[in-house]
């Protein structure tokens, strides 16, 4: 069994490998979400200094892996024993080039306080650019104005007509704002739709600096249907969204966990 994790600010994604000859023939047998302050308190264990992750508690195979991949926010902070460490950029590439099958294109990789935008040539890292001073356009933002709204983040992707024009992207003043027009009297769904237009301008600087004809979509822009269609429509490129978009990060270290 090999593992892959991708150690995110708001969730831990894990995936385990059957014991496979090559990685083209993998077989992915369990993925796991938790929360990352849920994940650190119930699944670490401690062996004298080193940390362990309890694999067993969380219901993988009771084999014991033969080796373990990490990336993420916390791949460092961590310092899981026995883990290797590869970067965030490299890990999402290699799960979306194994997921899609595409050798050129644009990955877009919308994290929890981060946002990534990868040019990929001929399956390799040609270029990137990552948003991490904040966490506009993130998914911290997204979570934050779907509970002012009081939808999921489901509801909240699938609205792009006629959306609310709103200025600020900020994860915190962005609420006041929301709330102000919902006092004024907007409709809920163009609301959701003037959020979903604030993270579409944050990252189109982003996306021409790196264009493709195809544009592959991971994280959480994996869960709004409403950016797809704003992309396609503002980029004239194919918009792909991954079987697996929460899980390319995990599944890119499963990945070099095989190889």
């Amino acid at each position: 069994m090999f593992i892959g994790i991708d150690l995110g600010s708001r969730s831990v994604k894990i995936v385990s490998i059957s014991s496979i000859p090559s990685a083209e023939e993998m077989e992915i047998t369990t993925m796991k979400t938790f929360d990352t302050a849920v994940f650190y308190r119930g699944y670490i264990k401690r062996e004298g200094e080193r940390i362990m992750v309890d694999y067993k508690k969380i219901g993988f195979s009771d084999m014991d892996p033969l080796r373990i991949v990490a990336t993420g926010y916390g791949r460092n902070a961590a310092g899981i024993n026995g883990t290797d460490v590869i970067p965030e950029i490299k890990a999402h590439t290699r799960g979306a080039v194994y997921q899609t099958g595409f050798r050129d294109f644009t990955l877009l990789d919308i994290g929890g306080q981060d946002v990534k935008v990868i040019l990929v040539r001929d399956g390799r890292i040609e270029d990137f650019t990552m948003n991490d001073k904040c966490a506009a356009s993130c998914g911290r933002y997204l979570e934050n104005m779907a509970t002012v709204l009081g939808v999921d983040i489901e509801e909240l992707g699938r609205h792009h007509t006629d959306p609310v024009e709103l200025d600020s992207t900020c994860a915190v003043f962005g609420e006041s704002e929301l709330i102000g027009k919902m006092t004024g009297g907007a409709l809920i769904e163009r609301l959701c739709a003037g959020v979903n237009l604030t993270i579409l301008k944050r990252i189109m600087p982003m996306l021409n600096k790196h264009r493709s004809e195809k544009v592959v979509l991971a994280g959480g822009g994996g869960r709004i249907y409403a950016l797809q269609i704003m992309l396609e429509e503002r980029l004239c490129a194919k918009v792909v969204t991954l079987k697996y978009p929460q899980y390319n990060g995990a599944i890119g270290c499963g990945l070099y966990a095989v190889s």
